[in-house]
């Protein structure tokens, strides 16, 4: 028998984030309604269940792909997702989380975290000074978003943890948790932020074809980011990832390059 992977939720505490995002059910609706249109590899979806006590999902088991994406490969097959519902999918699904959901929460969460971060001694200096100017900040960050593109199908966690690859190459996008109607340039920059050595952002940005939007997006994921390398202990190897890609974000953002 082929294993299967089973993904069970139960219900989000009221008033948290995945509460007011709604970000169970959207997972499941997405299976449901977008997964056999979308157009790219996700996993088959063999049971899917909305009730009381949460939601269920029973996929296809892909533990045996390669995790994670090479960037020109991850880029590419993220261009082919927004490319395929661009100005498309928030009137199909109108469901889809619209931009700047649960914005005032997230802006929250973070000023509450910048302090814990400040207080650290991994941050570099631009990372530290960018962190500093979005505290207070964050709904302005959330509202660039709006500027950078057309709406399309977003997958919304677009990062390695989230990609497989097969035998063959083709990238499979899991995890749909976060699916929104956003401009593409969002899971672009969370791609680079969350999973691309700095070295080789341009080459996964020539490989999705433009920049265009990312220096809008790029404040709103470097927020996520901030919130992210907060979760890892001070001086931690993956803490240091996380500063480093954001150092890379803020001086890209500093010069003007994207």
């Amino acid at each position: 028998m082929v294993p299967n992977h089973v993904k069970r939720r139960s219900p989000a505490e009221p008033g948290s984030i995945p509460a007011v995002l709604n970000i169970f059910e959207s997972e499941v609706r997405f299976y449901r309604e977008i997964a056999p249109v979308v157009g790219v590899r996700v996993p088959a979806c063999y049971e899917s269940e909305v009730t009381a006590e949460g939601t269920l999902l029973v996929l296809e088991d892909l533990s045996d792909w390669v995790p994670g994406a090479e960037p020109v490969a991850g880029a590419k097959a993220l261009r082919d997702l927004h490319d395929r519902w661009i100005g498309r999918a928030h009137l199909e699904w109108p469901w889809l989380r619209p931009l700047e959901a649960g914005a005032d929460l997230v802006a929250a969460l973070f000023d509450r975290t910048w302090l814990r971060l400040a207080a650290r001694s991994d941050l570099s200096a631009p990372v530290r000074e960018a962190g500093e100017r979005l505290v207070g900040h964050v709904l302005d960050a959330e509202g660039h978003v709006a500027r950078a593109g057309e709406l399309t199908l977003a997958h919304g966690d677009a990062s390695a943890q989230n990609l497989r690859t097969a035998p063959d190459g083709v990238v499979a996008f899991l995890d749909w948790e976060d699916v929104s109607a956003a401009p593409g340039a969002l899971d672009l920059a969370w791609f680079l932020l969350s999973s691309v050595e700095p070295e080789r952002w341009s080459e996964a940005v020539d490989a999705y074809g433009t920049s265009q939007g990312l220096a809008e997006a790029m404040p709103s994921t470097m927020v996520q980011g901030y919130l992210t390398m907060a979760d890892y202990p001070e001086g931690s190897e993956p803490a240091a990832g996380w500063n480093a890609r954001l150092e890379s974000a803020a001086e890209l953002l500093a010069r003007g390059r994207v």
